[in-house]
C-alpha cells in the first residue's frame, strides 16, 4: 500500500478506471461472440441488428480510449468478412510438429 496521499489517490483512480474499462471491453467482446455464434443460424435481419450493436459498442470503446480507433475498425472489418463468408466458427486445435528421429553417427 502506498504511504503518500497522492499515490493512494492514484491507486483509487486506477482501480475505478480499470473496472470501467473492463466493463466496456466485456460488452463488445460478448456482442462479438453473439454474432460469431449466430453465423448460419440467425436470419439476415437479426444478424444485421447484432452487427449494428457490435459497431456501436466498438465505436464507444474507441471514443473512450479503451481501444485504439484502428483496432475498432480492424475488428469490425474482420467480423463483417467472417459473416459474409458464412462459415461457422470452430475451435482451433493446436497442432504440434512431430520430431524427426535423429540419425546416429557411426
Amino acid at each position: 500500500m502506498p504511504v503518500i496521499k497522492s499515490a493512494q489517490k492514484q491507486m483509487r483512480q486506477t482501480r475505478i478506471r480499470t473496472a470501467r474499462n473492463r466493463a466496456i471491453k466485456d460488452a463488445y467482446k460478448s456482442k462479438i461472440k453473439e454474432v460469431k455464434k449466430g453465423i448460419g443460424v440467425l436470419s439476415e435481419k437479426e444478424m444485421q441488428e447484432k452487427i449494428s450493436a457490435v459497431y456501436k459498442s466498438l465505436d464507444k470503446a474507441a471514443k473512450k480510449n479503451v481501444i485504439h480507433k484502428n483496432t475498432a475498425t480492424r475488428k469490425k472489418s474482420r467480423l463483417v468478412k467472417l459473416v459474409k463468408g458464412g462459415k461457422k466458427v470452430k475451435a482451433v486445435k493446436k497442432v504440434t510438429a512431430k520430431k524427426k528421429p535423429v540419425a546416429k553417427k557411426k
